[in-house]
């Protein structure tokens, strides 16, 4: 299993924005020495949920920290973006880090975001498949052409011209079944940041990949998976790591993205989410932070071990991405996490064959 670590730089009061971001790549800086296989990051806008407002940057300069890793954006959302940019970013950062990026990509769903960039929410879902068309031709043709709904882009090359072909390095954030649907169609493999119950993204995944097969003719890609990690030798201080930071992660999400408000009924495209709204205005946010913290992974290192083999167990994931920094970790905490991770469980996870699974 490939294991990767992720940024997402979410402010707090007990620190500056520039004092998150030092701590932050400070962390990112011992990915490699640590033997991590990839460095992500995510893109987010104006509030300190996550303070990443251009993930493709923040990989560049690692691109030119690091030799051997891999570096994936998880995601780039599209709707925000002119395609053309996107894929002139994309084609510069593979050609500086020899090959290393991993293209995740998404459409996007805080309200907030969509009306700060000026882009109706309720067209994400047109506009994620007219850009990623775009760039994807983009990259594998080195033409920039197209005529749609949204964009209209005369032809014109792509310089520097795209040196490696990124059908397998392509992913898509994806937690509802219409965004699951839209990812097979652009032939993108999916990144899972969990927020519901396993079997029912194994549910979801097993639609994904008889639409990908039926779609591009071959098996769909193993997913990547993402997880917030609480750990430590001891069971209950692990425990409570938990319920503190994992849940007070939660807590800003449920606050960011509105997941209780009523905006979800009159979106088009987010049904999903218009059902989870519902679920948390009858029952309160309670139930769903608790859920958030047991789809995580935490507890002594042999517990965080067991929890991402029965993860795969379930959704036959061939890669597994750890958040080790979040909701006001001090920065000894959070190395402590990501070293005794390193030390005591990435190793088994590498030692796991390969997945079998197929639509």
């Amino acid at each position: 299993m490939r294991v990767g670590m992720t940024c997402i730089f979410e402010g707090h009061e007990n620190a500056t924005d520039e004092e998150i971001y030092h701590n932050e790549l400070r962390l990112a800086d011992l990915a490699e020495p640590l033997g991590f296989d990839a460095i992500w990051g995510v893109e987010h806008h104006f509030t300190s949920y996550t303070m990443c407002p251009d993930v493709l940057q923040f990989l560049t300069y690692l691109a030119g920290r690091t030799e051997r890793v891999q570096l994936g954006s998880g995601a780039v959302i599209l709707p925000w973006h002119d395609p053309v940019r996107v894929a002139e970013q994309v084609a510069v950062l593979d050609i500086i880090s020899n090959g290393r990026f991993v293209f995740g990509m998404g459409r996007g769903l805080g309200r907030i975001e969509f009306d700060g960039m000026r882009v109706p929410m309720g067209e994400s879902r047109e506009r994620f498949v007219e850009a990623a068309q775009i760039i994807m031709q983009a990259l594998e043709t080195g033409v920039l052409e197209y005529e749609g709904k949204y964009y209209t882009i005369p032809r014109r090359e792509l310089r520097p011209r795209p040196t490696r072909s990124f059908r397998d390095r392509l992913y898509a954030a994806a937690v509802s079944p219409e965004s699951v649907r839209i990812m097979a169609d652009v032939g993108a493999g999916i990144l899972i940041n969990p927020q519901k119950d396993w079997m029912e993204v194994a549910d979801d995944l097993d639609a994904y990949r008889t639409t990908f097969k039926e779609l591009k003719g071959v098996d769909a890609p193993a997913p990547l998976v993402t997880g917030w990690v609480c750990c430590d030798e001891d069971p209950v201080k692990a425990r409570d790591m938990a319920q503190e930071y994992i849940g007070g992660y939660y807590e800003y999400v449920l606050n960011h993205y509105e997941l209780g408000g009523r905006h979800f009924d009159t979106t088009m495209g987010y049904e999903y989410y218009q059902k989870l709204a519902r679920s948390i205005q009858k029952h309160g946010s309670d139930r769903v932070v608790e859920n958030f913290i047991e789809l995580q992974i935490w507890g002594t290192p042999e517990q965080c071990y067991e929890r991402i083999v029965d993860i795969r167990s379930k959704v036959g994931n061939d890669g597994f991405n750890g958040v080790f920094s979040f909701a006001g970790m001090s920065p000894q905490t959070a190395e402590h996490n990501l070293r005794l991770f390193a030390a005591e469980v990435m190793p088994r996870l590498k030692a796991l064959d390969p997945v079998q699974v197929t639509s």
